[in-house]
């Protein structure tokens, strides 16, 4: 880590204990020109007392906006082709984002997608995040070769609970760099439910460092999935200037709109198709590829 990003870490770590003692002073958030008490990004609080409804239309409340929002998700092991083609005309259908598949289905789902807006997301060391970095390397050019446009990588984080912190960096760099190479996008899996707050600011500074495009909560495989106040630590932590992934967990419209008001800007979701219905007011459908 460079000077500037432990200076920026240790200002982070102050400010937290900080506002776990008092209110902040009230100033003005840039993001949503209101009172920094008032901002949706910074309502951790009230989310973490129970709060289920919140007057925030996510993405202005459009279906389209909110479909807009989200990674199409099938990273289920027993996946079967016709499972994947489903994916990938729902995503049409409803104008994903992304699809978010495994590696193997890369190439299938380019070929289905192409001449659409919705992206094709793969996954980098996942859902463990313990192969080396040049694997993880590897992996990545792989993906993007087969036409993924996103990835998303788990760190190792074995690494970082160990405090071997370089190591974490090198293994992230790793895959953000072919990523710039090629224009893709990439996004940091950093599992938050194996983590205390303090190794959540730690691996979302390193991201930082490495230059990826997201920070995102959890594969969805782990013990945990997406909370608001880990969306409301990582959006901290990471600034405006990046994007805050929420994934694990998201499975209906109300979740989807308490994480977009902990700061998240993208979700991944198996129920994406659910979500956008509930958001027009429609019956769900029957349930069409298996997610996670």
């Amino acid at each position: 880590m460079q000077p500037a990003d432990i200076e920026r870490l240790v200002r982070i770590v102050v400010e937290e204990m900080a506002a776990a003692g008092r209110p902040l002073a009230p100033t003005r958030c840039g993001c949503h020109a209101v009172l920094y008490e008032c901002c949706p990004d910074r309502l951790r609080g009230i989310l973490d007392a129970g709060a289920t409804r919140l007057g925030l239309h996510a993405s202005g409340g459009s279906a389209g906006g909110v479909a807009a929002m989200i990674d199409h998700t099938l990273l289920k092991p027993d996946a079967t082709r016709q499972d994947i083609e489903t994916l990938c005309r729902e995503a049409t259908e409803y104008e994903f984002a992304s699809v978010c598949v495994n590696p193997t289905w890369v190439a299938l789902c380019a070929r289905l997608l192409q001449g659409s807006r919705v992206k094709v997301c793969s996954v980098v060391g996942f859902p463990l995040g313990a192969t080396t970095a040049d694997t993880k390397h590897y992996e990545t050019r792989r993906a993007i070769f087969d036409g993924a446009r996103e990835i998303d990588m788990v760190i190792n984080v074995g690494a970082l609970t160990s405090g071997d912190l370089r190591l974490v960096e090198r293994d992230i760099e790793a895959v953000t760099a072919p990523c710039r190479d090629a224009g893709a996008v990439s996004k940091v899996i950093i599992e938050a439910a194996l983590l205390t707050d303090e190794e959540k600011i730690t691996a979302c500074t390193l991201a930082k460092a490495a230059g990826a495009d997201f920070v995102k909560t959890s594969t969805g495989f782990g013990p945990g999935g997406a909370t608001a106040h880990d969306v409301a630590l990582m959006r901290r932590v990471v600034g405006e200037e990046m994007g805050v992934k929420a994934a694990g967990g998201v499975r209906d419209l109300e979740t989807l709109k308490a994480m977009v008001a902990a700061g998240a800007t993208r979700i991944g979701a198996s129920a994406g198709v659910r979500i956008v219905q509930e958001s027009r007011g429609q019956p769900p459908a029957a349930a069409g590829a298996k997610g996670y």
